[in-house]
């Protein structure tokens, strides 16, 4: 793994602007078909291009971005669910100038809009964020935490190792998918960032730990890692952020250490762990509506040419 220097970094994010004499070419969203190899019919994934990318013929860092539960759906005209959370409601509906391509794909059901949960069953599509012709939305307020901040100490078992019905079950899919992004577009491919929330944030210890040598960096978020999945990872020494709330009552604090404390223990040198205490399950938007997450992206990329 190669640390790039901070000079190279203000310098790609700037770069969409280099060399163009006017306006860089507005950034576009893309619907992209492929087949399941789950049921082998088409669905659609997101293809975000940043502004500038019709501009210059050279290769562009990835964020592959793995949502949450609330926002599952088939694919095809519940692919919309995908931009509430997110780089790509940064993006897209937030209009930021964020220098990469992004791939977005969307989590079937499984059967869980079945399971009573409210927020799968009774969701209404008039809350999807819509990208405006001028300015940008409100953006929406953070979850209610209304009890103190207390503290949390390591847990010493832990309920499962992927979450059911999670990204695992699509790995075909999203490998699939990410090799066809590859082939068509500028992809650098040194320089491949994989992020998700919540249920996503399982799905990305466990493509990381399936494909650790395909990740530049990886930064889960309110969604913590088994111990038994951080040997391949700590044995490609990925650069790993991840992120929990404090005062997350759905997913706890307590337990990312036991997944994060055996990553260090396996000589992963490039770890870090931030706890948002005053913020609840939905961290998520503080992480992503900064800027650090995406500079500390562009820090590393892989050596292989």
């Amino acid at each position: 793994m190669k640390v790039l220097k901070p000079a190279f970094i203000t310098l790609l994010i700037g770069s969409v602007f280099a060399g163009c004499n006017n306006q860089p070419t507005d950034p576009e969203l893309l619907r992209i078909p492929y087949t399941s190899t789950l049921d082998q019919e088409q669905h659609h994934f997101f293809l975000y291009l940043p502004a500038g990318y019709k501009d210059r013929q050279n290769d562009w860092p990835v964020i592959l971005f793995l949502h949450g539960d609330g926002e599952r759906g088939n694919g095809n005209n519940e692919l919309d669910y995908v931009m509430i959370h997110g780089p790509l409601y940064e993006a897209w509906i937030q209009k930021r100038n964020l220098p990469f391509i992004m791939i977005v794909p969307q989590l079937p059901m499984f059967g869980r809009d079945t399971l009573g949960y409210d927020y799968l069953s009774k969701r209404d599509k008039s809350k999807i964020p819509k990208r405006l012709k001028e300015g940008v939305p409100d953006r929406p307020a953070n979850f209610p935490t209304n009890y103190p901040m207390m503290g949390s100490i390591a847990a010493d078992s832990l309920p499962y190792i992927t979450l059911p019905q999670g990204w695992d079950l699509v790995e075909s899919d999203l490998i699939g998918i990410l090799d066809n992004v590859k082939a068509q577009y500028h992809v650098d491919k040194n320089r491949i960032y994989l992020t998700g929330l919540s249920y996503g944030g399982f799905g990305t210890w466990h493509m990381a730990s399936v494909h650790p040598n395909l990740f530049a960096a990886i930064a889960p978020i309110v969604g913590w890692g088994h111990p038994s999945l951080m040997k391949p990872i700590a044995d490609a020494n990925i650069p790993v952020w991840a992120f929990s709330g404090g005062r997350d009552r759905v997913v706890p604090t307590t337990y990312f250490y036991p997944g994060i404390n055996e990553l260090e223990k396996l000589g992963d040198t490039r770890v870090r762990f931030t706890v948002e205490e005053d913020m609840g399950h939905d961290t998520w938007k503080r992480v992503y509506s900064g800027d650090d997450i995406y500079h500390w992206f562009l820090h590393y990329q892989l050596n292989h040419p």
